[in-house]
Order: C-alpha cells, then sequence, then structure tokens
C-alpha cells in the first residue's frame, strides 16, 4: 500500500471512529463469559515478576495475548473453542489483569521474556500465539527472538513499533494515548478510570453498544485496582524504545519465517493490519472482519473464533487456483507433525511412515510429502503421473531406474543427494541396515503403479 493510500485509510478511519464515539447504550444483561470450567489459573514467577496465567485443553499449546482496555478475560470464546485441540495458555500482561503489580520491564523484548518462561513454567516447547492490540507488540518480539518456539502467528489490529507505517500510524489523532503522558497523567485518571477506558471501548468500535456494560464494568474494575493504570501508561512509554529495539532487530536478522495471520476489523485496521506484518513477516495472509471495529472478540466473535481456529488447525495448503501458496516452515515444526500411512504418491507400503508438509497429492497443484523407511524396506518398480524430485534427508537410500531391479543398477545416497521421478518412468528404492527419510515434491494428482510385485532386495 502506498503511502497516499495508506493516509486515506487512516483518515477514513478516524472519521468513522469520531461519528461513533457516542455514550454507550449496553445491555446490562449481558455477563462476562467465563473460561470453560475445566480452565485452572496459575501465578508462575518469571523475570522478575508474577504472571497469572489460565489453563486448560489438551493438545498442541497455543498462547492468546491480551491489549489494552482488556485482561485474559476477552480470549474466553476462543479458548473454549480451542481447548477442544488444543493446550490453551492465557497470561495477562506484566502489570495488567491479575499478574503482580510492575514498575518497570514494560519494553515489549522484555515482555517477551516474560512469555518465554510461562512457556518454560509450563512445560510448552513450541506453541501457536494470538495476539490483539498491545499483545501483538508481545507477541512480535517474542516471534522474532524465539523463532524456534512459535509456530504460528496471529497478529489481530494494532501496529507492531518500528515495524512498516508505524510513523504515518503515530500521526493518526485517534491514537492520541500513545503520547499521553508526563507526572500528572495518572493523578488526571485516578477515580476516572471507567470514562478514560469508555474513549476506547465507544470510539474503536464499529458500533459500541457490542462492547457490553458488564464487561466495562469488569475491566474497569481491574484497570482501577492499585498500580494498573500505571502499567497501562508504561506499556505506551516504551513505545519508542520498543521501535528502536525492532528495527534494529528487522535489519540484522530479517523478517519472521513463520506463517502469520493478519486479521483487521473493516471499520478500523483493516486491510493496514497485513500491510504492518508483512513489513516483518515472509509468509502473511490478510483477513479483514466484517462489520467489526478493534475490539474483534467483543464485537465479531463468531467470524474471529473460526478465522483463528481454521488458521491454526489447517495444513499448509496450496492455493484454491492450485497455485503455489507460501509457507515457512522450520525443522521443529516439521518434526512436530503428524506421520500416517500410506496415502496419494505414496508406496502404500505399510512399514512406511508418511509426513505431509504441504498440499494434497491426490488433488491438483503443489505438494510436498516425506516418506520415513524403516531398514529392510524394499519399494518395487513403479511409475507416478506425475513429475517429482526427490532429496535424501537422512540415512541410506537406494535408487534406481528400470521395470525389474534384479537387473537394474541402484545408486546409493545420503543426506542431500538429489534425483528425479519423470513421469511414467519406471523406478524403484529400497534401504538395508539403516532407515531414511526422502522428501518428495510433485504437482498433483499423484499416484503410485506398480510395475512389478514388491519384494525384498
Amino acid at each position: 500500500m502506498s503511502r497516499p493510500s495508506l493516509l486515506r485509510r487512516l483518515a477514513l478511519a478516524g472519521a468513522a471512529f469520531t461519528a461513533l464515539a457516542a455514550p454507550l447504550v449496553g445491555a446490562a444483561t449481558d455477563l462476562p463469559r467465563d473460561f470453560p470450567r475445566d480452565f485452572h489459573n496459575e501465578e508462575i514467577q518469571t523475570n522478575g515478576t508474577t504472571i497469572h496465567v489460565r489453563v486448560g485443553g489438551e493438545g498442541p499449546a497455543v498462547v492468546l495475548l491480551h491489549g489494552y482496555g482488556d485482561t485474559g478475560d476477552m480470549w474466553a470464546p476462543l479458548a473454549d473453542d480451542l481447548a477442544r485441540t488444543h493446550r490453551v495458555i492465557v497470561p495477562d500482561l506484566r502489570g495488567l489483569g491479575l499478574s503482580a503489580r510492575a514498575d518497570s520491564g514494560f519494553e515489549k523484548s522484555n515482555e517477551a521474556e516474560d512469555i518465554v518462561g510461562v512457556m518454560d513454567a509450563l512445560h510448552a516447547a513450541r506453541a501457536d500465539v494470538v495476539a490483539h492490540d498491545i499483545g501483538n507488540m508481545v507477541a512480535y518480539a517474542l516471534a522474532a527472538r524465539h523463532a524456534d518456539r512459535v509456530t504460528r502467528l496471529v497478529l489481530m489490529d494494532a501496529p507492531v513499533p518500528g515495524v512498516g507505517p508505524w510513523e504515518e500510524i503515530l500521526k493518526n489523532p485517534l491514537l492520541w494515548h500513545f503520547r499521553f503522558g508526563g507526572p500528572d497523567m495518572e493523578r488526571l485518571v485516578a477515580g476516572r478510570e471507567r470514562i478514560y477506558l469508555d474513549r476506547f471501548w465507544n470510539e474503536f468500535a464499529a458500533d459500541p453498544a457490542r462492547f457490553p456494560e458488564a464487561s466495562r464494568v469488569h475491566y474497569a474494575e481491574l484497570y482501577a485496582a492499585p498500580g494498573r493504570m500505571h502499567a497501562g501508561f508504561r506499556q505506551f512509554a516504551a513505545f519508542d524504545q520498543d521501535a528502536i529495539d525492532n528495527r534494529a532487530w528487522l535489519a540484522a536478522h530479517g523478517k519472521l519465517l513463520m506463517p502469520v495471520l493478519a486479521i483487521g476489523g473493516d471499520k478500523s485496521f483493516g486491510p493496514t493490519m497485513a500491510v504492518v506484518a508483512q513489513a516483518g513477516a515472509v509468509d502473511v495472509r490478510e483477513l479483514v472482519i466484517r462489520d467489526s471495529g478493534h475490539w474483534l472478540m467483543e464485537e465479531q466473535p463468531a467470524a474471529t473464533v473460526a478465522a483463528i481456529d481454521d488458521f491454526l488447525d489447517g495444513r499448509p495448503t496450496a492455493a484454491k487456483d492450485g497455485r503455489l501458496g507460501r509457507t515457512a516452515l522450520s525443522l521443529e515444526q516439521i518434526q512436530a507433525m503428524p506421520m500416517t500411512g500410506a496415502g496419494a504418491g505414496t508406496s502404500g507400503l505399510s512399514g512406511i511412515r508418511t509426513v505431509l508438509l504441504y498440499g494434497d497429492p491426490a488433488k491438483p497443484g503443489p505438494y510436498v510429502l516425506e516418506i520415513h523407511v524403516p531398514p529392510n524396506t524394499a519399494i518395487a518398480a513403479h511409475t507416478h503421473r506425475d513429475d517429482r524430485f526427490a532429496t535424501v534427508i537422512s540415512g541410506a537410500w537406494y535408487f534406481g531406474y528400470g521395470a525389474n531391479p534384479a537387473h537394474a543398477p541402484a545408486k546409493a545416497l545420503t543426506a542431500g543427494g538429489l534425483y528425479t521421478e519423470p513421469a511414467g518412468a519406471p523406478h524403484f528404492a529400497f534401504t538395508r541396515d539403516a532407515p531414511a527419510v526422502v522428501r518428495l515434491t510433485g504437482v498433483g494428482p499423484s499416484d503410485t503403479a506398480y510395475v512389478t510385485t514388491p519384494a525384498a532386495r
């Protein structure tokens, strides 16, 4: 997006917010949604502070990071959904919610270490991370400095200091609170926390009534507790240092490689969220939630939960038109993916395990799969309908061309060895005393047609 286009979008967003800055007519019967009953709370000491954490569910870990004006309580609808398939970890950020009071340490690179400590205490070596508002800034610092700990990243409707159009975003008059500081700021707001927070809940919503009255009462009470507004102001005061840190890290280490989902409310950040994410990450999927402002979980919870659920649980796949989509997987991510038995484009032998890394060999479009072959296993001569390339990842792999393995030479290949499987050309392979892992790429639909009977070699 060009600078003029971005400025027009920010100006339009500001006009929309200002028009919506009317008193809230809340539904008094709307109660804050509770976390599922099987969730429990923990107080985790880490990085010089104590973080209040809600934990529940079973499966791969996912960490949910809230923003300003909320606490971890905002994630209850998403936690309820994800707990069916994930272990859900929901901290309150440093100094906020029910975490310990804190006077310093609000640089987002430092708060990222808070989250690393939480993950360590809960034995979560890797996790998907979902974030909103200031949570985006902590999540970006975490993903940048601990890329091996973050498998997928969701950023929702807020900028990241120093990344992308940060300086242009700062010029938006609606973001006056980014620079609200000085010795009297806490004294001015003391006892008026609800008045202060209502400005954000009203002006950043597509419809202020969608931020329920009960939730406003709940969060206003939390932010009125001793030290909480101080922590909130210090979160914003750290932005200048956060921008310096992020620019330096991006220049030295480059963009994030894990898949990123950038979600914006169409009456708020909209597609600008993806512009920010693309400035700091390679593999970015853009999504705009319709009829929503900044408070996505309050305004459009069903659509937001569905989008996040689809992104976190979906295997990297080709685009619907069969073209190659963008995916970046670390070795640890690949090793964490589930293994299956036979499938399209595989040998079909029961002892060989398959990891589908990308796409679907049974459908049109590119795919990538790994076969994990035990020792002393032979794959008889066969053909595929598509051209395929193969790389030996580990072990000793013996490969040859021809319809009769007894009369055709086989070449020994070790890690890094490359070979091709031309469409319709018979070929065979086997292992001896050592197992092997082989990665295959092609463009489906693929199949396997044997020309001889499988037999030991």
